[in-house]
């Protein structure tokens, strides 16, 4: 930089390949660069050294990215993270953003990508400080400084994202050429209002207003904007706070996250069409199969066929699950899955459902159990389709995860106003406590030695977590390793107390 600063980057990736094609581009840059091939490494580096921009691979063995990225926040938050990510990972890497990161830059990259994006944090760290000096040699107010024409005004007009500044009031004292481009307004438009007057959403303008009314987290607050035409905007503001902690004002960045909405978009798209188109094939399979078996079973001496034939029937089922289970994710996250609210009275359905799987129990010589309130509980507003898929999810992992002669409780309970308590507990395998929480992540299985038979996409929790997050209800488990599981599920109800 021009005045002799030399920014030091680490790179931290599991893979050599990515390490030493980033330190041959970046020592051209006339940067000082660290290398890390884990998490931990990337910790103990932190400890020695002082690193200004850190890019993080999502990725990788052991402490994954967004861990790593929490304990380096938590060590020095002024460290601007760059994400690197492939395509399956998207909405980890916005999911990352909202939680603070800089930047993401998507596998595989091109030596321009790279120097581009360093190059804006870089013209963020120069003008942090530029603003860190200036605020060291006068206290002038932030009205000067939209008036000044100084070169940390000439830094922020050349940002390629969004900046905008308020002062106390909620006034905006200062945007740059990329706030008005984003917003639409007109190039000429004259500083000072209010941020209901340049802002056209009214929660967007509540969110703005907000920041730093409060006590200072220290965190970035980050909210999404709607601009129609395929285009979001990803919003972070973090408040001005004087050398009392007063609040002057706060500083809000507009980042065009479109591209990124549009690939998950494309990815949903996709992954509804092909299980959609494999769903028919895979079910007339499925049928024939269990005609040939029939006709087997009225044969002699062919039993080790049909056993054949029953695993191959076994496994033609699994795929369907999984089809099904791609198509409630891709309606899911759509917003589209369950459309068709009503009243449903939770003890009737559960009846029903238990009804169903109590055949189910019987193969394996379970034992399931409902038991319900003594008083009819207040209706849920929801899909009926979409409570049953939750209800059976829950229900039928307890009984596959609970072995031969195990028991399964599922307890309905009514007994707080607003909201509907349900417990399904199980004397199975149990789970880990480190893994409890990652049991809700896509297509995360738990599998050990009495477990790796049991067929499972990895979805089905996942999916519940979507409609009981979309119903402003919740899930949580509590378990002990070889003890068993107790899922609990809050459902809101009618009756609001």
């Amino acid at each position: 930089m021009s005045d002799g600063w030399q920014p030091t980057i680490m790179v931290v990736d599991d893979e050599d390949s990515i390490r030493l094609a980033v330190e041959r581009i970046l020592t051209r840059i006339d940067c000082k660069v660290l290398m890390a091939a884990n998490g931990q490494e990337c910790l103990g580096l932190l400890d020695r050294d002082k690193v200004d921009i850190i890019l993080l691979d999502l990725k990788m063995p052991g402490m994954d990215g967004m861990e790593v990225h929490q304990r380096i926040r938590e060590i020095d938050d002024s460290i601007l993270v760059i994400i690197i990510t492939g395509y399956a990972t998207i909405e980890t890497a916005i999911e990352a953003m909202k939680q603070g990161a800089y930047d993401f830059i998507p596998k595989p990259f091109e030596a321009e990508q790279l120097r581009l994006v360093i190059k804006r944090a870089l013209d963020k760290l120069y003008l942090t400080r530029e603003t860190e000096r200036l605020e060291e040699e006068r206290r002038n107010t932030l009205f000067d400084l939209a008036t000044e024409k100084s070169r940390t005004r000439s830094i922020v007009e050349a940002m390629p994202n969004g900046v905008m500044v308020t002062n106390s009031q909620g006034q905006v004292v200062l945007m740059n050429q990329a706030v008005r481009e984003q917003l639409g307004l007109d190039q000429d438009c004259e500083i000072g209002q209010a941020v209901a007057s340049y802002v056209p959403d009214q929660d967007l303008c509540s969110f703005v207003t907000s920041v730093g009314q409060g006590p200072d987290s220290g965190e970035v607050s980050t909210c999404e904007l709607d601009m129609g035409r395929e285009v979001t905007l990803l919003v972070k503001a973090r408040p001005i706070r004087g050398d009392h902690g007063e609040h002057h004002g706060s500083v809000v960045v507009f980042v065009d996250i479109s591209a990124i909405r549009k690939l998950d978009r494309l990815k949903s798209e996709f992954v509804a069409k092909v299980s959609h188109e494999l769903r028919s094939p895979l079910s007339t399979i499925h049928e024939q199969m269990a005609m040939v078996i029939q006709d087997l079973l009225e044969q002699e001496g062919l039993i080790q066929d049909q056993r054949i034939l029953s695993r191959v029937q076994e496994r033609t089922k699994g795929l369907i699950n999984l089809v099904e289970d791609l198509l409630d994710l891709s309606k899911l996250e759509a917003g589209a899955a369950y459309q068709n609210v009503d009243d449903v009275q939770v003890e009737d359905l559960l009846t029903r459902l238990i009804g169903y799987l109590r055949d189910q129990a019987q193969g394996k010589d379970q034992e399931l159990n409902l038991y319900l309130p003594s008083k009819q509980a207040a209706p849920v507003r929801a899909d009926p389709k979409a409570l049953e898929s939750v209800f059976t999810n829950v229900i039928s992992n307890a009984l596959k995860y609970t072995p031969q002669q195990g028991r399964v409780d599922v307890t309905l309970k009514a007994d707080q106003p607003g909201k509907l308590v349900l417990l399904v507990a199980d004397n199975g395998y149990g789970i880990d406590e480190e893994e409890q929480d990652r049991i809700f992540e896509r297509f995360y299985r738990i599998k050990d030695e009495k477990t790796r038979f049991i067929t499972g996409s990895g979805l089905g929790l996942p999916i519940v977590k979507g409609i009981l997050d979309d119903l402003g209800g919740s899930i949580r488990v509590q378990s002990t390793k070889g003890e068993g599981s107790t899922f609990e599920i809050v459902l809101p109800t009618e009756d609001r107390g």
